[in-house]
């Protein structure tokens, strides 16, 4: 058996999503049945500085050669980095990786890919310019639950899909948490708000289910209702948004959508899968659901007209119990050895490198602008807009 390829990955910022990301990144492929890659991490940069860099990369267990920058522009100068990780808020997702893909570094770039669907084009239209692979890291796309959710809809069990329903609330408590206004969910210099930052999710089962399940010459950009509740404390961020979107079909089988996310509500308010499923995804013979959270869902229930329930639980893999490995995400720590899932994205560019692929077919460039496109025309109805400087495509800008 041949050596695994070796994809060296270099993480521009050094936030809590980078250090997540690096630790699965960093978690032995094996023990995700994945023999042909690996991934190691040669350099970090932080805008703190490279001190801030250097325990980074200690803190996530690099190796002691790796590089530690304390400026993006020496750091994507770096001969041995073969693609970057862009991890910070989505306000800087364009600049950053504009300056990652004028380096001639591939990329694959934390959600929401932008702030609008002008700076995503521009993206896409330098990384084909430099014919660089280009990526948005919407982690669940990837998942194995996700695959077979659209498995289930591509293969006819549910019949035609008529209506799909995706939530995701966070349940938290602005004026308690982020009173000063700085935090990245209500900070309009961050682009903050919750459409851009957990919308998404809610906008990706639809769009998985409803778009990416066709062939690319049957897909069709949907139409946009939708409603916004701005946040009053900052003026310039989303506290709620409802999306009613309609995906034309032919002959009359146009299919609705409903896309909810909020900062205040929670999809799962107990944290225990008690008030049932994110999203369900109704057929004319039946309907799949996925249980909250929407971003890390890791339970689906398939329901028939003409079968029995089939409940199916979706751990994500790791090193396992008494390994004293853990992962997680801000307070959300995973059982001990059970990795948080962002190895699966991770995977996905490997492959591409590997193969010379320059998008992913899971989420193409197109979907991604469009995508930004629906969130763009959310924002144009509810009369939210971001300082220019986040807006702008003009490149570079200090930020």
């Amino acid at each position: 058996m041949s050596a695994p390829k070796v994809i060296r990955w270099g993480i521009l910022a050094t936030g809590g999503i980078a250090q997540t990301f690096s630790r699965d990144l960093l978690l032995d492929p094996k023990t995700r049945g994945v023999t042909s890659i690996k991934h190691i991490i040669v350099a970090a940069a932080s805008s703190s500085g490279q001190a801030r860099a250097t325990q980074f990369l200690k803190d996530v267990g690099a190796a002691s050669t790796a590089k530690a920058y304390g400026s993006y522009e020496e750091f994507v100068k770096d001969p041995n980095v073969d693609i970057v990780y862009v991890s910070t808020p989505h306000s800087h997702h364009y600049q950053n990786t504009m300056l990652c893909l004028e380096a001639g570094k591939n990329a694959l770039v934390e959600k929401a890919f932008t702030v609008n669907a002008a700076q995503a084009k521009k993206l896409t239209e330098k990384a084909k310019e430099k014919n660089l692979f280009l990526m948005e890291a919407v982690w669940t796309r990837y998942f194995p639950l996700s695959h077979y959710v659209r498995d289930v809809i591509t293969s006819g069990k549910l019949g035609n899909v008529q209506l799909v329903t995706a939530d995701n609330g966070l349940c938290l408590d602005p004026e308690e948490t982020m009173a000063d206004g700085k935090h990245r969910m209500v900070n309009p210099d961050l682009a903050g708000g919750a459409l851009l930052d957990s919308g998404i999710y809610a906008l990706t089962w639809v769009f998985q289910t409803l778009y990416t399940t066709l062939p690319p010459a049957q897909r069709k950009a949907p139409s946009v209702s939708s409603a916004l509740k701005i946040y009053k404390p900052t003026g310039q961020a989303d506290e709620l948004a409802t999306m009613l979107l309609v995906f034309p079909r032919a002959e009359n089988k146009d299919v609705h959508a409903v896309a909810t996310t909020s900062i205040r509500y929670g999809s799962d308010p107990l944290g225990d899968l008690s008030a049932g499923p994110a999203c369900r995804v109704h057929g004319d013979k039946g309907e799949i659901q996925i249980f909250p959270p929407l971003y890390r869902p890791t339970k689906t229930r398939l329901i028939l007209r003409d079968g029995p329930i089939e409940d199916r639980e979706w751990p994500q893999p790791g090193p396992g119990k008494g390994s004293g490995w853990f992962n997680g995400f801000g307070d959300g720590i995973q059982p001990e050895g059970e990795g948080q899932g962002m190895f699966w994205e991770a995977d996905e560019a490997a492959y591409a490198l590997v193969e010379g692929r320059k998008e992913s077919p899971l989420l193409t460039w197109e979907e991604s602008v469009l995508i930004m496109e629906v969130m763009d025309e959310v924002r144009k109805q509810g009369g939210l807009r971001f300082p220019e400087k986040i807006e702008t495509t003009d490149f570079p800008v200090a930020l």
